[in-house]
C-alpha cells in the first residue's frame, strides 16, 4: 500500500493506493539438473573479479563506449518533483478517448476513513461520466494515468506512452462480398455471450496443477489428443460451415 493523495484544484485529499492485479501463475524455482539444487544468481564485478553486494551498487548511463555518468539515489530524487509525487490531475475527459490498448497497471484507491473530500470528487465523477488524467510517480517511475469509477470502487490506471506501443504497418484490405460479410456478422450474432469474468479460468495453470500432482503420485505426464479440425480454404464455405454448427 501506498500512501499520497489526490490534487484537485487546491484540493488535496489524502488516499492509498494499492495494485488491483496479483499474479496467481505457479511459481517454479531454477534448479541444477544433476543434482537439483537451487540456483543463485551472483551479482560479480569481472574488473575486481569478486561478488558485489547490492549496496556497492550505483546507476550510470554509458554516454560512450565504456565510459560511464553515475547518478546516486539522492541525485535522482531530486528530479522528482514534490507535486508529481501525488497524483496531480490535469484534466478531465471521457472514457471513449483513451484507447485500451494505453492502459498499464490497475490500481485502487481507497482512504483510511470516512473522508468527504473523496466522497465529492467520486460523486462528481459519477454526475459528469468523466474521467480523471492525472499524473504522477510511482516507486521512481513517471507516468500519466486516469482515475475512473467501476463497481468496485475509484481505479487508477497508468498509461503507456505512445513511443512505447509499436503498432505494425498495416497492410491494406482485402476485398470481400457482401454476401461474406452478412454471414460474418450473422455468427457474431449467433455467438453473442454475456461477459462473466468469474467464468474465465486459467485452463494453462489448472493443467499444471494437475500434471504436478500425476507427478507426485508417480504418473506420466501425457499429451492430449489434438480436436480434430477441417481445413476449409473457401471463406463463404467456412462461414456457412461454422453457421450450421452454431
Amino acid at each position: 500500500m501506498k500512501k499520497t493523495s489526490i490534487s484537485f484544484g487546491l484540493v488535496n485529499i489524502p488516499v492509498n493506493i494499492n495494485p488491483l492485479i496479483k499474479n496467481n501463475d505457479i511459481s517454479f524455482n531454477q534448479l541444477h539438473k544433476k543434482c537439483l539444487s537451487r540456483i543463485k544468481y551472483v551479482k560479480y564485478c569481472p574488473h575486481c573479479k569478486k561478488e558485489v553486494k547490492q549496496a556497492d551498487i550505483i546507476k550510470g548511463y554509458e554516454y560512450a563506449k565504456d565510459d560511464y555518468i553515475t547518478l546516486t539515489k539522492e541525485e535522482l530524487d531530486n528530479i522528482k518533483s514534490e507535486d508529481e509525487k501525488n497524483i496531480e490531475i490535469i484534466g478531465f475527459t471521457d472514457i471513449k478517448e483513451v484507447d485500451p490498448i494505453f492502459l498499464e497497471k490497475s490500481y485502487i484507491i481507497t482512504t483510511s476513513s470516512k473522508s468527504k473530500s473523496f466522497s465529492l470528487f467520486k460523486a462528481a465523477l459519477a454526475k459528469t461520466n468523466k474521467i480523471a488524467l492525472a499524473k504522477t510517480i510511482i516507486s521512481t517511475k513517471f507516468y500519466y494515468c486516469i482515475l475512473r469509477l467501476t463497481d468496485d470502487g475509484l481505479i487508477m490506471n497508468t498509461l503507456y506512452f505512445l513511443e512505447e506501443i509499436n503498432i505494425p504497418d498495416l497492410a491494406s484490405e482485402a476485398k470481400f462480398t457482401k454476401k461474406e460479410l452478412d454471414l460474418a456478422v450473422a455468427l457474431i450474432n449467433s455467438l453473442k455471450i454475456k461477459f462473466k469474468p468469474e467464468e474465465l479460468i486459467d485452463e494453462y495453470q489448472v493443467e499444471i496443477k494437475k500434471a504436478i500432482d500425476l507427478k507426485l503420485d508417480g504418473k506420466k505426464i501425457k499429451k492430449p489428443k489434438l480436436k480434430e479440425g477441417k481445413n476449409i480454404k473457401d471463406l463463404m464455405t467456412a462461414l456457412e460451415m461454422s453457421l450450421r454448427n452454431v
